[in-house]
Order: C-alpha cells, then sequence, then structure tokens
C-alpha cells in the first residue's frame, strides 16, 4: 500500500502522517501546489515566506 504525500494546512510542511509531525494538527491536505525547500532560515525567501525552519513547504494548499 502506498503513502499519499499530504501538506498540514498549519505550517504547510510535507508529510505522509495521518498527523503533522511538525506542528501536531490533523488538518492535512492532499491538494497543494507549489514547493519551496528552506536549507536557511536566514535567507529572504524565507523571511517573506515566514518560514523559521528547513524543510520543505507547499506555496499553496486547498
Amino acid at each position: 500500500m502506498t503513502k499519499r504525500l499530504m501538506v498540514c494546512r498549519n505550517c504547510k510542511r510535507f508529510t505522509y502522517e495521518k498527523k503533522c509531525p511538525h506542528c501536531g494538527s490533523g488538518d492535512l491536505s492532499t491538494t497543494w501546489k507549489g514547493l519551496v525547500i528552506i536549507l536557511n532560515p536566514e535567507s529572504e525567501i524565507a523571511k517573506a515566506l515566514k518560514i523559521e525552519e528547513k524543510g520543505k513547504y507547499a506555496l499553496y494548499v486547498g
């Protein structure tokens, strides 16, 4: 059985779990657009997106 990639509507991080391991939210979606990978949380892009931790994030979550 293949696990489905989901995105947390709260923190916009990707997960295969039924609950977000990063913020603990259970509000997940399989509808998302755009992907940004943050390697440096001090970067201008991370600041503009209000991201404070390294990781993979969706730009839009439906």
